[in-house]
């Protein structure tokens, strides 16, 4: 290898990775860990699978750089501007935009399955006491 960033992915090299990286299997392996190592060793083996050599780092770089790279392009968006955009962004979307959401509904459901009785009962037992 000459250079440490290797060759560039192709289209279809991306598309291979992120069909591996849609993998619940392996999102939920990311998501636990920041020594991934081993997690990338298994996309890498996968990619070999469609025939694409990549090594684990080359793996784990593009990995990082797309997430990068989808971040700035959903928050440019979130502010209201539509002059980011990026190849794979809607395959990223599908990957990385139901994660937050998740978290975000999760949150929100704490309150929503209490029934609105009980919150007004609790404040008239606090302005009693």
């Amino acid at each position: 290898v000459a250079n440490e960033g290797g060759k560039h992915w192709t289209v279809n090299e991306v598309r291979a990775l992120i069909r591996i990286w849609s993998d619940k299997n392996i999102q939920q392996q990311l998501e636990g860990t920041v020594r991934n190592k081993r997690i990338f060793e298994q996309v890498a083996a996968r990619l070999r699978k469609f025939g694409i050599d990549r090594d684990w780092k080359q793996c784990r770089t593009k990995y990082k750089n797309l997430k990068h790279e989808y971040k700035s392009v959903k928050s440019a968006q979130d502010s209201g501007s539509t002059s980011k955009s990026m190849k794979f962004f809607n395959e990223l979307d599908a990957i990385l935009g139901h994660c937050t959401m998740e978290q975000a509904s999760k949150s929100d459901n704490d309150e929503s399955e209490r029934p609105p009785e009980w919150t007004e009962a609790k404040s008239d037992k606090d302005s009693a006491g």
